[in-house]
């Protein structure tokens, strides 16, 4: 149940990440730099939901 738990808390925070980047391109004077970062933290938070959905299908 801890692996569930901290899949949920990993997909709120892409969630979270998404609506900042969306935010962030409604708004032209966002800091390129940072959007950048916003976008590679997304992406890792997915990499690391694909791999612990991976391992959790193994599992099972």
């Amino acid at each position: 149940m801890a692996l569930q738990n901290h899949l949920a808390e990993l997909e709120r925070k892409h969630r979270a990440l998404e609506r900042e980047i969306q935010d962030a391109l409604n708004h032209p004077s966002m800091d390129d730099t940072r959007l950048v970062e916003l976008k590679r933290r997304k992406l890792q938070l997915k990499d690391e939901i694909t791999r612990l959905r991976d391992t959790r299908t193994m599992v099972h």
